[in-house]
């Protein structure tokens, strides 16, 4: 990509229009554009090349409409580097910190040409920023597609794979080593492949915005690994890139379309909530001196930032130019760069309109009578850290919720946490009692044990404590309450007992995670048992810690096996990736409903059974032939018949095999304390033996033709 001369004076800028917002090529020159209310005068500040220490023509915009500056040069070509002085009040009194000294990053900015570089101009407000602040580059996003489009993967048929861009391809032996950790990493062969063939049908990324390090962070030699600071809501991150900042946006291009090609779809974890400024006395980069008192939620004191994120400030999503911000960059990613959907994080800070959670705020109604973003995958992160943020089960049709009541509820199980039954049986099948009420379906609910934001399943079976001293917080950071539990053993074992019921637990987790009704969620690695040596907070750990290592052992090889095992079951099954919730009925055929739950003794489950404090088992029957469902057909949707026992108790437990049919007996799919058992056959009645803290799955065999 080649840079234009750019235009030796102001002579060569004509007016221009207010919009689109930010820098725009349309085959023959640049419009820019630039919102900010207050401000009285605005230049475009052009840069010859990315080590540029001052820029080499600063151009004042001619035209303001409603409030926004712009501009257009007709000599200007992709490829152009700039930023933005801005000048205006100086009142920090009354929210305003205009400072022109000030080089600012275009908020609407597609592609970084130069990353912050942290010096004492960036930090001292009466320094001259040119040579140090983040700068932006004139982009061309026009790719060839050849066809690409949005795959629209049911949502029943979903199964989504968290996961961080250079973590996953870092250490993977078949990416080539020139782009590890990238995205075209991402995008290889190897790694499209391994995807695929696990069974996973989306990526979930960790932000890949273009993001800043705090101060805390870079004083340790650490960085925002994770990359929850955002500071550019247009542009990839080039740290990213393999081919370099100027190929970021084309090489994200070519990894959708490449994960797109393995059928597999794309879902960006996005952060509206703040922005990478901070608080009060944070650095002056691009929103906060382009107008901070319309981009930021201000409290009474003007001076300083409400905060609902615990990050320094919020975004003012009350304001409709902040708001059409973020509309513009979502729609960006769907249009331009074939994105199929985004998990918003903290999304409860974006629905306070004033103070309260707002499930019928402006940002609800916008997205939903929205043409292009009412039809990608919307996930939320149902919390934020203001008054009355937690808010799972609450949001609104079109939105899936990462449901933090189902991953607490199966682990307190799990562990063998007494009067965990009842909410446990309520969770695995779609927790109705938080979506139903609202018209919504069992995929309102995307099921997950762990995240990126806590211990990995490994580690939940291995550690009792957090273990976060590498973070440089005296481990005050990560949160305490994990309802994990290490078998016995603190951290890593040679105690042939501990290692085998740790693999058990995590096969526990992993089969009641993939075949719950809703949407189930894998966090990257956790398929084969990879540990962060205890620490639940990595946000700042780019190194073998995060980063996936593919070496594995023969018990991770064999997990891993297991977990495809159970995604191949999940996959060609229709009973466990319902559509709809349970009826509690019977739907077709004879009086057989379609989900009952099973005493150890054999009877259906009563009310006295499930207020048991001491009850840690049951049994779930799911009829196949009871799924009030058409395919896209308009045919009946059968499926097997299932039996799925339960048994978080420290004791065998011999379990009745009764159900309200008696023409059928039951083979064994697996069971997780005993590989041996495959196969095996059970008549109607007899009782199985549920080895401790074990999962067994069976699959119903009729003895003569169902009515």
């Amino acid at each position: 990509m080649t840079t234009a001369p750019p235009p030796p004076s102001n002579a060569a800028v004509w007016p221009g229009q207010p919009a689109p917002l930010g820098a725009t090529f349309d085959g023959r020159g640049v419009n820019f554009a630039l919102f900010s209310d207050r401000a009285s005068k605005v230049e475009l500040c052009l840069f010859d090349s990315p080590d540029s220490g001052v820029e080499s023509h600063c151009i004042e915009l001619p035209e303001k409409t409603d409030h926004v500056w712009h501009g257009y040069l007709p000599e200007v070509r992709p490829g152009q580097i700039y930023g933005y002085r801005v000048h205006g009040p100086h009142d920090p009194e009354r929210g305003h910190l205009f400072n022109p000294r000030k080089v600012l990053l275009d908020p609407y900015a597609k592609s970084i040409a130069r990353d912050v570089r942290w010096s004492s101009e960036i930090e001292d407000g009466g320094s001259d920023s040119a040579a140090s602040a983040p700068l932006a580059r004139v982009a061309d996003t026009e790719f060839a597609w050849h066809g690409d489009r949005l795959l629209r993967t049911p949502w029943h048929e979903t199964v989504v794979y968290e996961l961080h861009v250079k973590g996953f391809t870092q250490q993977h032996p078949g990416v080539p080593e020139n782009l590890r950790g990238s995205y075209a990493g991402l995008g290889s062969t190897a790694a499209t492949d391994y995807l695929r063939e696990l069974g996973v049908t989306a990526v979930e990324l960790l932000p890949i915005h273009y993001r800043i390090d705090e101060a805390h962070l870079r004083a340790q030699g650490k960085t925002n690994y994770w990359g929850y600071n955002t500071l550019g809501y247009f542009a990839p991150d080039p740290r990213y890139a393999a081919s370099g900042p100027e190929g970021a946006v084309a090489e994200f291009q070519e990894m959708v379309r490449a994960l797109h090609a393995a059928n597999i779809e794309v879902i960006l974890d996005v952060v509206y909530n703040h922005t990478g400024e901070g608080g009060s006395g944070g650095p002056m980069l691009s929103f906060r001196g382009i107008d901070n008192a319309s981009y930021y939620r201000l409290a009474d004191d003007r001076r300083h930032y409400i905060d609902f994120t615990g990050c320094g400030n919020s975004l003012n999503v009350a304001h409709p130019r902040t708001l059409q911000l973020i509309m513009d960059s979502l729609r960006h990613w769907v249009l331009e760069m074939h994105v199929d959907g985004f998990r918003f994080d903290l999304a409860s800070a974006l629905a306070r309109e004033l103070w309260e959670v707002d499930k019928l705020g402006a940002f609800f109604d916008i997205i939903h009578q929205d043409p292009v973003l009412s039809q990608v995958k919307l996930i939320a992160e149902p919390w934020d850290l203001g008054p009355n943020g937690y808010q799972v089960g609450n949001f609104p049709v079109l939105w899936t919720e990462w449901n933090g009541k189902y991953r607490d509820c199966v682990r307190r199980f799990w562990k063998g946490s007494g009067g965990s039954v009842g909410e446990f049986a309520s969770r695995i099948a779609g927790s109705s009692d938080l979506y139903a009420h609202s018209g919504r379906r069992p995929s309102a609910s995307l099921n997950f044990i762990t995240a990126h934001d806590g211990f990995t399943l490994r580690d939940l079976v291995s550690y009792n404590e957090k273990h976060n001293e590498s973070n440089g917080e005296e481990n005050r950071d990560g949160c305490n309450d994990n309802d994990s539990w290490n078998c016995g053993v603190e951290g890593p074992s040679d105690d042939p007992e501990v290692c085998e019921l740790r693999l058990r637990q995590q096969r526990n987790f992993l089969t009641t995670l993939i075949l719950s009704q809703g949407v189930p969620m894998i966090t990257a690695g956790d398929e084969f048992g990879r540990s962060q040596q205890g620490n639940n907070n990595a946000y700042c750990q780019d190194s073998p810690l995060t980063w996936l290592d593919w070496d594995l052992d023969l018990d991770q090889r064999h997990l891993l096996g297991f977990s495809k095992l159970l995604l191949e079951l999940r996959k060609t099954q229709p009973v466990f990736r319902r559509r709809r919730f349970f009826h509690g009925r019977a739907i077709h055929g004879p009086d057989i409903k379609d989900l009952y739950w099973i005493h150890p003794d054999g009877h259906e489950m009563t009310d006295a059974d499930w207020q048991c404090d001491r009850a840690r088992c049951l049994g779930m029957v799911l009829p196949g032939d009871q799924i009030a469902e058409t395919d896209e057909c308009g045919g009946r949707v059968t499926g097997d018949s299932f039996l799925l026992l339960f048994n978080a108790h420290h004791e065998v437990q011999d379990f009745r095999l009764g159900t309200r049919r008696k023409d059928l007996r039951w083979v064994t799919i697996f069971d997780t304390a005993n590989a041996a058992s495959r196969g095996l056959e059970y008549p109607h009645m007899s009782d199985y033996p549920m080895q401790p803290r074990s999962l067994a799955v069976l699959r119903a065999l009729f003895t003569e033709p169902t009515p």
